[in-house]
């Protein structure tokens, strides 16, 4: 096919840790994509985040007929992450970045990785959005199938066709929650939280920005961009707003980043870790206008989907998750070029093994077997 067109008795973990931080949980994955815990405290402090935070009917349920049931949220668990950059409202938007948080049944830890957005798929036929079914990027699914014949984008819509899409490549068979991240509200978060500090692997120069963040100058003598970089030099780092956003940003080995999307993807992982743990700091936990200002920030950036639970619903079942139980998983894979032309990306075998361990409730075995799935974030 060518392209588409077509509770036990054991002492609780947050013993002696403040109201303000007893749900902290990994679902600052679901604020901002690329963070690891949320902050919700008091009770009217999670009525205002709750509502806050957009809603949508991200996976067809409503569409179809089915009334929303709220249950008790027990593992396994498989969350779906999805990052856009709407430049332009009137454009269909791509999946800049695409997660999946997976939580086994004892609910204590969690496993993130990322699928590649130009991961060469097959895409169902979606008649909502008029759209055949095809061969093409994974990103692009979020585009076809938030096409309105005759209208503008719904971008629900199109994460309903992500998620269908990645089901059928990983063998999720239903997808517990999912949220749709805004970029743009991602720089407002970091802020809010007063920067991020974290460790760079290796020294990396900005593709799009110059070192005060103005966006650098087009080339005028062909493809990229002219002018001075901003450079992000490796250690120990502090990243305000816009410096976090660019350097996830970065694929390119000619910017420092030998292996393309496949490190874009590690430093979006080590990020989440930092952000958790500036999160969890007494700076951010103990600061209620600090923590007002990320929830507000957050609530503005984030669209999500339960399923019928709400989003401090899924914070309090996770509130045992901590940043260090977190394992970045990487996905290897490689290049499809066709007559020396890039077509994108495609798993290794091994990544098989590693969705059928995930379905099995069997991806610790499969890791120690299997070390380089994981990715070492500091």
């Amino acid at each position: 096919m060518g392209k588409a067109d077509k509770a036990g008795g054991k002492p609780s973990r947050w013993s002696g840790v403040p109201r303000w931080a007893r749900v902290c949980t990994v679902f600052g994955a679901v604020l901002m994509l690329l963070s690891g815990a949320v902050l919700v405290g008091a009770e009217a402090l999670m009525a205002r985040y709750e509502g806050a935070v957009g809603k949508a009917d991200l996976f067809g349920d409503q569409a179809a007929g089915a009334k929303e049931r709220k249950s008790d949220i027990k593992g396994p668990l498989n969350i779906l992450l999805v990052g856009i950059d709407p430049r332009n409202p009137e454009m269909p938007p791509l999946a800049d970045s695409v997660m999946v948080l997976h939580v086994p049944a004892e609910m204590d830890r969690a496993y993130l990785f990322s699928m590649p957005r130009d991961l060469l798929v097959e895409i169902p036929e979606f008649s909502r959005a008029e759209f055949r079914g095809g061969t093409d990027k994974l990103n692009a699914a979020m585009s076809y199938g938030s096409r309105v014949p005759g209208g503008n984008p719904d971008a629900a819509r199109g994460f309903e066709l992500l998620a269908t899409t990645v089901q059928n490549v990983t063998g999720i068979k239903r997808f517990d929650a999912g949220a749709i991240i805004n970029f743009n509200g991602f720089k407002k978060i970091v802020d809010a939280m007063g920067g991020v500090d974290m460790y760079i692997e290796r020294e990396v120069r900005s593709e799009h920005r110059e070192p005060d963040g103005k966006h650098r100058k087009g080339n005028p003598n062909g493809e990229g961009y002219v002018g001075p970089q901003a450079v992000y030099k490796k250690g120990n780092q502090h990243l305000n707003g816009w410096q976090a956003l660019d350097y996830v940003r970065q694929r390119y080995p000619k910017n420092g980043v030998p292996d393309g999307d496949y490190g874009r993807q590690r430093h979006q992982q080590q990020f989440v870790k930092a952000m958790a743990g500036q999160a969890l700091s007494a700076d951010v936990v103990t600061n209620p206008v600090k923590l007002d200002r990320v929830l507000r920030a957050a609530g503005q950036s984030l669209i999500f989907s339960g399923r019928g639970n709400s989003v401090v619903d899924f914070g309090l079942a996770l509130k045992d998750i901590r940043p260090e139980t977190i394992q970045m998983i990487k996905l290897p894979g490689g290049s499809v070029v066709e007559n020396g032309k890039y077509q994108g990306e495609k798993f290794q075998p091994a990544v098989d093994d590693f969705f059928a361990a995930l379905q099995k409730g069997q991806l610790d075995a499969f890791l120690l077997e299997h070390p380089d799935f994981q990715n070492k974030a500091k």
